[in-house]
């Protein structure tokens, strides 16, 4: 997948980001023209920065949490068994199918959402115990992709 340029706002001041892998948990990320390693934790919101270069980098963002009457997005629900379709797509390949033991961060699946590949990984380490779309099946925003033991 090639790299996807985000705008962010840190103190007021705009910066175009390349990200190499949103949904990865640890992903490079170029800032005016500076690479980062960047890793990312699931539980809350949080980035921890890796490596960067010697100069000083841009102060980290703020991030103001969702209202708390709003439900996290699906895919972000955590260890509640099953991974959840975090857009609406088409199911572009099916890495796992029932029986297989994954781990964290291992690519489950691919969805095609407004002509871009978005990998979609496992949040837990465990076992599959159903894979409920099929390749080139039309999924929406919540739909229920994968579920575990």
């Amino acid at each position: 997948m090639s790299d996807r340029k985000i705008k962010v706002v840190v103190n007021g001041k705009p910066y175009e980001v390349e990200v190499s892998d949103p949904m990865a948990s640890s992903m490079k990320v170029t800032v005016s023209g500076k690479a980062y390693d960047v890793e990312v934790e699931t539980e809350g919101v949080a980035a921890v920065v890796k490596s960067a270069p010697a100069a000083p980098r841009p102060a980290p963002a703020k991030v103001t949490p969702a209202p708390a009457s709003a439900a996290p997005p699906p895919a972000a629900r955590g260890p509640d068994k099953e991974i959840r379709s975090p857009m609406p797509g088409v199911v572009l390949d099916i890495a796992v199918k029932a029986g297989d033991k994954v781990s964290v961060g291992q690519q489950i699946c691919a969805l095609d959402a407004m002509k871009m590949k978005n990998a979609i990984r496992s949040p837990i380490e465990g076992v599959i115990a159903s894979v409920d779309v099929s390749d080139g099946q039309k999924v929406s925003y919540g739909q229920v992709l994968i579920r575990f033991e």
